[in-house]
């Protein structure tokens, strides 16, 4: 083994410089000139190209635009537009219009460059940077004076797969015992700064994109003191509170304003404060800040807000959104020096990784240590998923989309979403989204499947990125938590374990250097409000001690072997399908932050990247589209891991479903891209009723987030959103099996045991009844309801779950097991959080049962009817002859939207009426001609 450290992430300067950026508002005595939008040249002098450029951009649009390449998502350009990704790309602007010429000092200010980037202005070199993250300001003023031509911005990004190569190469990098680092598709991807998912991922290609991919500006000082903000770290909390203790909602609230500026400030500045309510206009706080300091760039002040003041901030589902605009102005005496408005809320959040006490086991709750989220004080239910990155090029990555997406979110009740690692840190418009709608945001740094160097240049690369993103997004009442990166304390150290145990100690010894010593004290010095953990799946902490050396003792594997004590979260995938629907193998924990199963995409989804003659299960563009299995390397021909991936989504399908055959090929590809979001829309029903059952456990679990919210691009992967908003049918079984109060049958196959659940996350005791049902196939009831009865009532108290039902197949009086069905159907009453009026809510629940798969099942033709109503713009449909199962809308391409509800059961004779959620419609209304129902029983017909 060779570990060695030195200035690695400086040797690229060798190879191409590289260069990075950041910027905000303007103020008085400041000519802010926005470099952005058309004007930009993007050249290659290697491959003898020049096209325009548009920044924010990348070179892969720009060359696109351009018509030099055909859309980087057809077919597979993942592969074969690889030669962009291994050249160097330069961006220059036009020449620059509206410079001042009574300019004190003149800066270069980016919010983005991705990623090695060497900056030269008026033909003069200015800086190189190296990390995708950061933010940077640069001092033009001598480079301006010096400019005897007209002034240009050139940037000359590096191709980071030959720098991360060459990094790699030096025999003075840091290197790990072989077999450790996750690798993908590109390797090396640990050694630099990039959203290492550009590196690929087994959902998504490895375009390792380059380009300015944020906005670019220059500012200049007119006057001797004057501020231009870069950045803000506002912070609200508790007076006393600490991110690791759960803070004391009796307390004033504490707002702490600082503010990042690039000028000069006067000797003794002021700070001025307006807090307003941004629904009622009501000023809850205005005034000078107290305890004013500048630091550096930085200057600071804060106030206090009497507790009960301010309407507090709630996740969806748990009460309002209510924000507040915070405008800070600097001055000197009666002059306004810089202003910034933010907008924000006030509440508290937490991560309770605290012992289990003697009280909490008085109650049941088994002992260890807890693992949950609250907020305000109050302990809740995570329900949400995992969100990747939403595109491979985040330049077109709009509002307009992500609107979409979080609206989706909600309307799916989901409260929380965990931010995974090797993404970006999502820009302030998506938390913007987020406090809008009450999504929480469990947020990671992006370290993700990979050992980090820890040399010294590396880790203050690290320490800037950290400070400014912990800064820049800490106003956000959306913000949950930061975690120090992916799978890195229950995948890659227990691998090194493994693989390399003489060198474990000192690899557990870098791990906690980086995610430890060094990130966890510039979180807690950046923020009070927000806890912090090193890695995303862990056991919980034994001890913080803020003066030692590492300041969190992290519990890793002590003490998590003792019978009937649990700790920490569970991170489980299993694609083993044969035991897929085995709830009795799920991971028992606090709770559960990533699991799941691959499925295909639509149709529809598919036809935008993968020509006609391609559409059938294993052509080669579908199989080497798929990633899971990834190559370990940079194999073009993947034939071999895609295909395993391949086969285990067909094995699933075979072993559960009848099995389409159906005559026009097209077709038949389409029935099997839908069987396979059959079985993983059932397998994630299987796991969420059993991680949301345990909130009434030993267990006390308390979160469940799937994997994974939406996709990067068409491909076969573990979304639930495809690439352009399309619901999958897992999105629509996951907003149902998420509702507040769910009933739940729970059948071990192989015994024959069945059990009902209620499951309630209210925060009171709900009461109610539930309904069984049995009827054959073709809807005629069974004899004597089988023996079961026909109704139980129940009450279910806060975050709990009540068993109301428990029987063995071999008890119930069936004549045949695979023509029957149980319909379950729950009536309950409860209050729903923070409701002002406190009247009791009404709440509903269908879910049912076969003593069968689904592909042993006696299925019966349902004669299904789908009828459009114009006026009421809604669809119903009618099951006319027997029960539909999976009985699912589909709509064409080009409208984005969402029914009410899919992929549902009707009983004989039953109709349902639904409304679809248009987002986008590009048809003119025309796509209602063209939507279609099918059940189960049309999987196999011609």
């Amino acid at each position: 083994m060779n570990i060695q450290f030195s200035g690695t992430m400086h040797l690229w300067k060798q190879i191409l410089l590289g260069a990075l950026p950041s910027a905000l508002p303007s103020a008085l005595g400041q000519n802010v000139i926005d470099l952005s939008g058309d004007g930009w040249t993007v050249s290659s002098s290697a491959l003898n190209i020049s096209v325009p450029g548009h920044v924010p951009s990348h070179a892969h649009l720009d060359l696109f635009a351009a018509g030099v390449i055909d859309d980087p998502y057809h077919g597979l350009n993942d592969f074969n537009l690889r030669w962009i990704a291994n050249n160097n790309w330069t961006y220059t602007s036009k020449p620059i219009q509206g410079l001042s010429n009574d300019a004190k000092a003149s800066w270069l200010v980016f919010n983005g460059l991705d990623t090695f980037t060497t900056i030269e202005f008026c033909g003069q070199q200015i800086a190189t940077t190296d990390n995708q993250f950061r933010q940077y300001t640069f001092d033009i003023s001598d480079a301006l004076n010096n400019c005897k031509q007209s002034p240009t911005v050139s940037l000359n990004f590096g191709s980071c797969p030959n720098i991360a190569n060459a990094i790699a190469a030096d025999p003075n990098s840091q290197k790990w015992p072989p077999g450790i680092q996750g690798v993908f598709e590109l390797p090396n991807r640990e050694y630099i700064r990039k959203e290492q998912s550009d590196f690929g991922w087994d959902w998504g290609p490895a375009f390792s994109p380059v380009g300015p991919w944020q906005k670019v500006y220059l500012v200049q000082s007119e006057s001797e003191t004057s501020a231009y903000v870069l950045n803000t770290g506002f912070d609200i909390y508790r007076k006393g509170q600490i991110n690791h203790i759960a803070p004391d909602q009796s307390q004033p609230w504490v707002v702490n304003a600082s503010i990042d500026f690039v000028g000069s400030l006067p000797e003794r500045p002021s700070m001025d404060i307006e807090i307003k309510n941004i629904n009622s206009g009501e000023i809850l706080k205005s005034g000078a800040l107290d305890n004013v300091t500048v630091v550096g760039q930085a200057i600071t002040g804060q106030t206090m807000v009497d507790a009960e003041a301010p309407r507090l901030w709630w996740p969806t589902g748990m009460g309002n959104q209510s924000l507040y605009n915070v405008t800070v102005t600097i001055r000197n005496n009666e002059q306004d020096i810089a202003s910034v408005t933010k907008r924000t809320g006030f509440r508290t959040i937490f991560l309770d990784r605290s012992n289990i006490t003697e009280e909490q086991i008085s109650r049941g709750i088994a002992p260890g240590a807890n693992w949950h989220f609250e907020v305000n004080g109050r302990e809740f239910y995570a329900k949400g998923s995992n969100i990747i990155p939403p595109d491979a090029f985040w330049p077109r990555v709009t509002e307009a989309k992500m609107k979409r997406l979080f609206d989706a979110v909600v309307a799916g009740n989901q409260n929380m979403l965990r931010v995974w690692s090797s993404s970006i840190y999502l820009p302030d418009f998506m938390y913007d989204l987020a406090d809008e709608r009450g999504v929480l945001l469990w947020s990671e740094f992006q370290f993700s499947d990979a050992l980090y160097p820890t040399d010294q240049p590396f880790l203050d690369n690290v320490a800037a990125e950290v400070v400014y993103n912990v800064r820049r997004v800490n106003h956000h009442p959306s913000l949950a938590l930061w975690a120090g990166g992916n799978e890195i304390e229950s995948l890659e150290l227990p691998t090194a374990k493994k693989k390399a145990p003489g060198s474990y100690e000192f690899l557990v010894g870098d791990y906690e250097h980086l995610f430890i010593t060094l990130i966890l004290p510039l979180v807690y010095e950046n923020s009070r409000s927000i806890s912090y953990m090193p890695s995303s799946t862990n056991n919980g902490f034994l001890k913080v001690d803020l003066s030692a050396p590492v300041p969190m003792v992290e519990r890793y594997d002590n003490g998590t072997d003792q019978e009937g004590y649990y700790y920490g979260d569970t991170d489980y995938y299993n694609y083993d399908s044969s035991v897929a629907f085995d709830f009795e193998g799920y991971p028992v924990g606090r709770f559960a932050n990533e699991f799941g199963y691959h499925s295909m995409p639509s149709l529809q989804t598919w036809r935008q990247a993968v020509d006609e003659e391609d559409l059938y299960f294993n052509s080669s563009t579908i199989v080497l589209r798929n990633h899971h299995y990834p190559s370990n390397g940079p194999d073009t021909h993947n034939f071999k891991n895609a295909s395993m991936g391949m086969a285990e989504m067909t094995l699933a399908v075979e072993r559960y479903y009848p099995i389409p055959n159906k005559d026009d090929s097209i077709a038949n590809f389409s029935a099997w891209c839908h069987a396979t979001q059959l079985f993983q829309a059932d397998m994630y029903k299987s796991e969420i009723q059993f991680y949301r059952r345990g909130s009434g456990m030993p267990e006390r679990q308390l979160g469940s987030l799937y994997w994974q919210l939406e996709d990067i691009w068409q491909a076969p992967t573990w979304a639930g959103i495809e690439y352009d908003g399309r619901w999958k049918v897992l999105h629509y079984t996951a907003r149902d099996i998420y509702q507040p109060i769910i009933v739940s049958p729970f059948w071990n196959s192989s015994t024959g045991d069945l059990s009902v659940y209620v499951t309630s996350d209210l925060w009171e005791t709900a009461h109610g009844n539930v309904s069984f049902k049995w009827t054959d196939l073709s809807g005629k009831p069974i004899s004597s309801n089988a023996g079961t009865p026909d109704t139980e009532s129940f009450s279910v108290g806060a975050l709990n779950t009540t068993c109301i039902y428990d029987t063995n197949i071999a008890k119930i009086s069936l004549p045949n097991v695979k023509n029957a069905v149980l319909i379950i159907e729950l009536t309950a009453q409860g209050h729903l959080p923070n409701q002002e009026n406190g009247s009791l809510a009404t709440f509903t629940h269908r879910n049912y049962f076969t003593p069968s798969y689904p592909k042993d099942l006696e299925l019966k033709d349902p004669e299904l009817q789908l009828s459009h109503d114009s006026e009421s713009n809604t669809f119903t449909v009618e099951a006319q002859s027997a029960v539909s199962l999976y009985t699912w809308l589909d709509y064409p391409a080009g409208v984005v939207g969402y029914f009410e509800d899919n992929s549902f059961t009707l009983a004989a004779g039953e109709k349902r009426t639904l409304r679809f959620v248009v987002q986008k419609d590009e048809t003119g209304g025309r796509w209602v001609d063209d939507v279609t129902v099918r059940s189960l029983w049309d999987q196999t017909t011609s």
